[in-house]
């Protein structure tokens, strides 16, 4: 699939799948990421988890021998606390997540509040408590507003799939009949967040993912140029099942690392 569009100048791509995968870097992608800075392109490193802070991921991915800067990171919590910060100023917020989102919404002005809070905020944490979910269902039938990092309903680990957020938000919907407002990707706020920082045009940006019913999918809704690769979530033989069709569709990222002088 070909387009006549102009070179790329900046680059978004996905982390989990693309970059690392079960916690071992991917082939190459030590390669790619020192070709793209010395580019000097600019680029960002997406993902959906909102466990982690920018800084925690940079330091995380220096141990795989990734050299990515905390301001090129940009995750689910804090396009979430920009969206919140644009809706309500200053407003308050019941949390259920880790310091990834805790600390965006801090950052961003939110108290963090389980008396009457304007939001109930759902991200991904490695301990879902019955009892925060509970709360959380309480201060929704109280009038709380509904907000989700993101839709995934899993998450890679070692060990296996791990319940993610969309999964403990669908437990929450069931009970209370509310459906939360997901940021992260596929939602294209995400996307325009993510360009935003990136200063960057969709006529000249490309999205690099391993799903595409979340990266691809966001980056053509938002007028990307993508570019899936094999070596995450999505399999070959899955992808002409999509009504929607990446631009190009590579085994890993080692296969990227040509496009980025082209």
């Amino acid at each position: 699939m070909t387009h006549d569009r102009g070179p790329v100048e900046y680059w978004l791509t996905d982390m989990d799948g693309v970059l690392v995968h079960e916690g071992r870097p991917v082939p190459g992608s030590g390669e790619f990421i020192e070709r793209l800075s010395a580019s000097g392109r600019p680029f960002l490193v997406l993902t959906n988890n909102s466990i982690y802070t920018p800084r925690d991921l940079s330091a995380r991915l220096a141990t795989l021998g990734l050299q990515v800067a905390e301001n090129l990171i940009w995750t689910s919590a804090l396009a979430t606390a920009r969206f919140l910060s644009d809706q309500r100023p200053n407003g308050s917020a019941y949390v259920i997540g880790e310091a990834g989102l805790t600390t965006a919404l801090h950052e961003a002005g939110f108290v963090l509040t389980d008396l009457n809070p304007e939001y109930v905020v759902l991200g991904e944490t490695r301990t879902y408590s019955f009892s925060s979910i509970t709360k959380a269902i309480r201060l929704l039938e109280g009038g709380a507003r509904f907000v989700a990092t993101n839709p995934d309903p899993v998450g890679p680990s070692p060990e296996g799939s791990l319940p993610a957020c969309g999964a403990v938000a669908a437990m929450i919907t069931r009970a209370t009949g509310v459906q939360p407002y997901f940021v992260g990707k596929p939602n294209p706020l995400m996307m325009r967040t993510a360009l935003n920082r990136v200063g960057g045009h969709s006529e000249s940006t490309v999205m690099i993912g391993d799903r595409m019913d979340t990266d691809i999918v966001a980056g053509v809704e938002a007028g990307l140029e993508t570019i899936l690769v094999l070596s995450g979530v999505t399999k070959a033989e899955e992808v002409e099942r999509f009504p929607f069709r990446p631009s190009h569709v590579l085994p890993s990222i080692a296969d990227v690392i040509s496009m980025i002088d082209r």
